[in-house]
């Protein structure tokens, strides 16, 4: 069985001053994997991002909210996070294995940073890592657009850290 891991889909990051790329787009793709996941009965797991207190992300600040637009039971596991990878300095792989998920379907924001950091992790712990090729996003930099990054990161971490996926084509196993 795998379990759902959706990364920083929260205020400070989807709503946020810098552009999402295909937000409307990833926002379908999350919902969608919540829905089938919920049909499914699969475990459900959230990470916000904070920050060290005094930053704009600090415990407790309404960028670190998940967003309104994600279809949520209520019955998911909603966690804070201080580092990229989800798994660093958190209980999620104890919550993982206490489910009997052998796998985590990862989700969310950014690309570059918090989805690339869980996805090696994931293998490295001897899970099954999914990255949904579609179900992921980043801002433009100064070096690549939001475009080149998902690809970027679709490309190098298929593979030898994960499979790839889309949304419309995973299913979650009951």
């Amino acid at each position: 069985m795998h379990a759902l891991l959706i990364l920083d889909m929260q205020v400070g990051l989807f709503h946020g001053p810098d552009p999402l790329w295909r937000s409307a787009a990833l926002l379908d793709a999350v919902n969608l994997l919540l829905d089938k996941a919920h049909q499914a009965g699969a475990p459900v797991f959230l990470a916000r991002h904070v920050g060290p207190p005094g930053s704009p992300i600090e415990p407790g600040s309404p960028l670190t909210r998940l967003i309104d637009e994600l279809r949520l039971h209520g019955d998911e596991v909603v966690f804070e996070k201080s580092r990229p990878s989800a798994f660093a300095a958190t209980p999620l792989v104890a919550w993982l294995r206490e489910r009997g998920a052998e796998g985590v379907v990862i989700a969310g924001l950014k690309s570059q940073y918090c989805v690339d950091s869980t996805c090696r992790a994931a293998r490295d712990l001897g899970l099954d890592a999914v990255l949904v090729e579609d179900a992921h996003s980043c801002s433009d930099t100064e070096v690549l657009s939001a475009e080149q990054i998902v690809a970027h990161h679709n490309a190098t971490l298929a593979g030898p850290f994960c499979r790839l996926v889309s949304a419309a084509d995973w299913n979650f196993q009951p």
